[in-house]
């Protein structure tokens, strides 16, 4: 058996904590042609199945949490579990699938058995349909989640030659565990110093308060979902004329659509007054195959209130430069690397705790997956595009997930439903900025048009 780490743990204890939330993640594919088979459906989702065993197990927790939760076989995998077929309301077009989304985010995973679905969803307007992949945190983060997809995909896959081995996972036993404990004295001063220096200003802008907003407060079950485009070949553009980095234009769009976003709510965007968790891949390029969770994260300020869209690009780039050069997720990878070897119940108790403190000091997650350049298809037809979900928790009525395809970037933005009745705001904002940002790189002055938006 194989145990979940302390960082998988709190996920289980997050989505425990709150009923309104499900801490599933995954990816909308966009499919040209007519739907498939529930013979084809078979043949890929084998594909999967024969890459990852984990697919076929589920979470088993121990009584007390005298040991940390093991993924376990299943004895009762079924399919069935797993598969859901439905069709959306005419016209099919974008906003009826947005809303099918948004449905599905609400929606737990049955942890009596593995932790994923996929959902096939027919008549598509323009003779398409949709795969919709979900799968708990616990079981993936962003870019497994995607070499996950990539698996069920027609072409050749090397998944069973890296994800299943026994070795590729972290195991231990009661003796083992102990040992461990025993060594903490000597083993944690060795690294605390210069874990703490670069942890504090992590800690401090996770706990200290900021000016309320509407953007941070209590969610309900409902979502809502949107998406925003950007062509890569434009945004690369934008990054090689002004020093810049493809995450930092896409944080640069967010920051200014939240921006927007408050102006239009009536509300003053003050210095300080939004924090963003931005998670960061620890993933090795070997590891790419293996089903679990290598991530950790910095949380920065976004510049939302500062006027010019070049001068708030600069901001984001310089502090996302910053929190790299302090070494902060490499230092929450310490964190999470000494947890492991601490007793699960301690572990789970002090999630407990933590989880049900209400937090309000930062505003949004910002996450940004890189995906396949190259064409994927599904039995020979052509996904057209990649639609990246997560969901909401701890009081973030806003979250926006990134991810790049072929020549395109995507945003997908998950909203709570009742807080964020103008999510559209932010897409379109996000969509404005950059092309606000492409025109400054290209030497010229964008529509007046796109200049007011930005400003406002």
């Amino acid at each position: 058996m194989t145990h979940l780490g302390p960082l998988e743990l709190g996920f289980l204890e997050l989505e425990d904590a709150d009923p309104h939330v499900s801490l599933a993640i995954g990816v909308a594919a966009i499919v040209d042609g007519p739907a498939p088979s529930p013979q084809d459906l078979r043949i890929w989702i084998d594909r999967g199945l024969e890459s990852h065993a984990r697919l076929r197990q589920s979470v088993r927790r121990a009584p007390l949490d005298v040991s940390a939760p093991t993924w376990e076989d299943d004895p009762h995998f079924a399919l069935a579990h797993h598969i859901r077929r439905t069709a959306l309301p005419g016209p099919g077009g974008e906003q009826q699938l947005r809303e099918l989304i948004a449905t599905e985010l609400t929606e737990r995973l049955d942890r009596d058995h593995p932790l994923w679905r996929i959902t096939i969803v027919e008549h598509l307007a323009h003779d398409r349909w949709a795969l919709i992949l979900r799968a708990h945190h616990t079981l993936i983060d962003g870019i497994s989640g995607i070499t996950l997809l990539e698996d069920f995909c027609d072409g050749p896959s090397t998944a069973h030659q890296h994800g299943t081995r026994p070795g590729n996972h972290w195991r231990t036993g009661y003796f083992d565990r102990l040992k461990a404990i025993l060594e903490l004295p000597v083993t944690v001063p060795l690294a605390t110093a210069g874990t703490i220096r670069a942890l504090a200003p992590v800690l401090y802008s996770a706990i200290a308060p900021t000016a309320e907003s509407s953007l941070n407060g209590t969610i309900g079950q409902q979502r809502r979902y949107a998406v925003a485009r950007a062509e890569l070949p434009q945004v690369q553009e934008i990054c090689t004329a002004l020093g810049v980095t493809v995450n930092d234009v896409a944080v640069a769009a967010i920051t200014a659509a939240y921006r927007r976003l408050l102006l239009l709510r009536g509300e003053t965007p003050h210095p300080g007054e939004l924090r963003v968790v931005i998670p960061v891949s620890t993933r090795a390029k070997d590891a790419k195959q293996i089903l679990d969770n290598r991530i950790s994260a910095t949380v920065t300020e976004l510049p939302i209130d500062v006027n010019d869209p070049g001068t708030r690009l600069a901001l984001v780039h310089r502090r996302i430069r910053d929190h790299r050069t302090r070494g902060e997720a490499e230092a929450e990878k310490s964190v999470l690397t000494l947890a492991r070897r601490l007793p699960a119940g301690i572990v789970a108790s002090a999630l407990r705790v933590v989880t049900h403190f209400p937090q309000r000091a930062i505003g949004t997650l910002a996450t940004n997956v890189p995906g396949p350049r190259h064409r994927l298809t599904l039995g020979g037809r052509e996904i057209i595009e990649l639609w990246p979900c997560i969901p909401t928790a701890m009081r973030l009525r806003t979250t926006i997930a990134i991810l790049s395809y072929r020549d395109q970037l995507i945003f997908g933005i998950t909203a709570d439903y009742d807080s964020t009745p103008d999510i559209d705001t932010i897409s379109a904002s996000i969509e404005t900025e950059i092309s606000v940002l492409l025109a400054r790189a290209r030497g010229r002055r964008p529509p007046r048009r796109l200049q007011l938006v930005s400003r406002n």
